[in-house]
């Protein structure tokens, strides 16, 4: 019963998402402002949202009950690299600007983070990515691993490059070029989207897709914001950059 409103939820959640983050940009980063509440350090947030994606799923896994697959146990490993770099790496990499982030939208995210770790893990804990033998089955796997993998990779550079913007003590923010920037305003939120279909791809799983589909709807938004942001406040910004998807969107 549970598993199945935690689908549901992740479901619903995706075009609601959308609609608000269409009109209105989730306060951290760039696009923060007061009238949030309380906040903590956008450290401290990034550390205490992404945590239990992290720790659920894992949870979920081992205590489920049952004989893990080799190949649940590779996307468990997949999905705590993704949650490692996102929970503990990324937040030690930020550069300590002072900025702040609301403790209600941490409150927010770490009830999805919860509800899609929980769905997830179960799905890995009593199925297996191929339960349904063909070369169908094998090639779809392979391809989602890729997907992820690559995405993954794309994610994390496109992080480093942004960081790499900023010498030593600098808080403000500039253009960013080279690779996949020179195409889209957020290569790092092509990336995700990326990982996030190929894991679809690879558990063939109602919950894989339930969080592909929020990923896009989360991400799609704020990339155009991001642009958004970029043109209003560099007039020189490269205005035939894509917002997130190299030549579409």
């Amino acid at each position: 019963m549970l598993f199945t409103v935690a689908v549901l939820v992740i479901f619903a959640a995706a075009p609601l998402v959308f609609v608000l983050l269409f009109f209105y940009s989730a306060p951290y980063g760039r696009h923060y402002h007061g009238g949030w509440g309380p906040t903590v350090s956008a450290r401290a947030g990034w550390f205490l949202m992404e945590l239990p994606a992290l720790l659920v799923i894992a949870l979920c896994v081992v205590l489920g009950g049952r004989e893990i697959s080799a190949l649940s146990l590779l996307l468990l490993g997949l999905w705590e690299i993704h949650y490692l770099y996102r929970t503990c790496l990324f937040p030690l990499l930020m550069p300590d600007t002072g900025k702040q982030f609301p403790i209600a939208l941490i409150a927010f995210a770490g009830i999805f983070n919860t509800l899609n770790g929980y769905a997830n893990g179960v799905s890995l804990a009593v199925s297996s990515p191929l339960e349904v033998p063909g070369v169908f089955s094998q090639l779809r796997f392979l391809v989602g691993i890729a997907l992820f993998a690559s995405g993954f990779l794309t994610h994390v550079w496109s992080d480093h490059d942004l960081r790499r913007l900023r010498r030593p003590g600098e808080i403000g923010y500039k253009i960013p070029r080279g690779g996949l920037f020179e195409f889209v305003a957020s290569p790092n939120y092509f990336g995700e989207i990326t990982q996030w279909l190929g894991w679809a791809l690879a558990t063939w799983s109602l919950p894989g897709l339930a969080f592909a589909v929020f990923t896009a709807a989360n991400l799609v938004p704020r990339a155009r914001a991001h642009r958004q942001w970029y043109l209003a406040t560099f007039p020189e910004y490269p205005r035939e950059r894509k917002r997130v998807i190299p030549f579409i969107y």
